[in-house]
């Protein structure tokens, strides 16, 4: 974990300039990515828990479904319209954002654990 929270550091201070300077747009989009991940993981995590879903399913499940995947954005956004673009931007405030968020919400998956089911049962009745 430590060498992720010192990725996320680096990405910060390499693009620190660029936000600083576009601070309102930055905020345009965070913003909105921010509440729709917290949501999108916070109905994944309630369904799974009505589901009588176990952790290992669950957890995995909840961050999958909030996920957005920016890393291929980047990639994409770069190679397309070249790293000072608009839309390279968009891509690196999303990772920005997320990755954060991301390990927000692996540490409460984590702290609860205990609210998901022990096992699960198949349909003749033996759990797995």
């Amino acid at each position: 974990m430590g060498f992720l929270v010192l990725m996320i550091v680096l990405i910060f201070v390499t693009q620190a300039p660029t936000i600083t300077d576009n601070i309102v747009g930055i905020l345009i989009i965070a913003l909105p990515l921010t509440l729709q991940t917290l949501l999108i993981w916070a109905i994944t995590y309630a369904l799974a828990i009505w589901l009588q879903l176990p952790y290992d399913v669950a957890g995995p499940a909840t961050l999958i479904a909030c996920s957005n995947f920016f890393e291929m954005a980047v990639a994409v956004a770069v190679s397309l319209y070249g790293a000072d673009s608009p839309a390279a931007l968009a891509t690196v405030v999303g990772v920005l954002i997320e990755v954060p968020v991301m390990l927000l919400l692996v540490f409460i998956n984590n702290k609860t654990q205990h609210n998901f089911a022990k096992h699960v049962l198949v349909e003749n009745n033996t759990s797995l």
